[in-house]
């Protein structure tokens, strides 16, 4: 089974170094439209017009604005993108809607320089361990003799590249490495490879 999976465009609350959670739509800037546009460009070239393949998306408005413009490069009607909850960013509970900066000035550092992730769990948010289970509970559901295409966010994704291909483990679940918005990577028989490097910011909770 192959998988090609796509983080979104960058939105007004990136460009803001703000928290997104799942609750606000927080549209594309003019850049990240930028970015979906190549990034639909790239994908129809990689796949070669509208082959018969799934596309799946996770149901936030962010996600959803970046497949309408994939779709239309691929050919294929925006209706037949599939959406499940399961695919959302994970859940930064009370953070949703902060700045980065005010997080850290009354909390403290939150992240790993390093490894890009979050080493405190958001109040009355998610971690890591449920963002697996529930991305293990979609992948479970798929038809296994189908290839999807797959446009979610940044931490969602790189439990699911870890899951898919491997990666460091961290919290009990494997990482892949972080890409930046707009990047693009395919998993086939647990090779990952990068198809496409956007040009998007690389914070989390995106």
């Amino acid at each position: 089974m192959r998988f090609i999976i796509a983080r979104h465009a960058e939105t007004i609350y990136n460009a803001g170094a703000r928290m997104q959670g799942n609750g606000a739509h927080t549209p594309l800037t003019r850049a990240g439209i930028v970015q979906a546009e190549a990034m639909g460009a790239a994908l129809a070239e990689h796949l070669r017009g509208a082959p018969d393949i799934d596309i799946w998306a996770s149901p936030a408005g962010r996600t959803l604005q970046t497949v309408s413009i994939i779709a239309e490069h691929l050919g294929r009607d925006f209706f037949d993108v599939r959406t499940d909850p399961r695919l959302l960013e994970i859940d930064v509970g009370d953070w949703a809607g902060r700045l980065y900066a005010d997080v850290v000035a009354e909390q403290g550092a939150i992240m790993c320089p390093d490894r890009r992730v979050f080493t405190a769990k958001p109040p009355a948010g998610e971690w890591y361990p449920a963002i697996a289970t529930r991305l293990r509970s979609w992948l479970d559901d798929l038809d296994q003799a189908r290839n999807v295409v797959v446009i979610s966010h940044g931490l969602a994704l790189r439990v699911l590249r870890g899951m898919l291909s491997g990666g460091e483990v961290f919290e009990g679940v494997p990482l892949a490495k972080e890409g930046s918005q707009g990047s693009i990577f395919e998993i086939d028989n647990g090779e990952q490879r990068e198809l496409y490097l956007g040009k998007g910011q690389r914070f989390e909770a995106a």
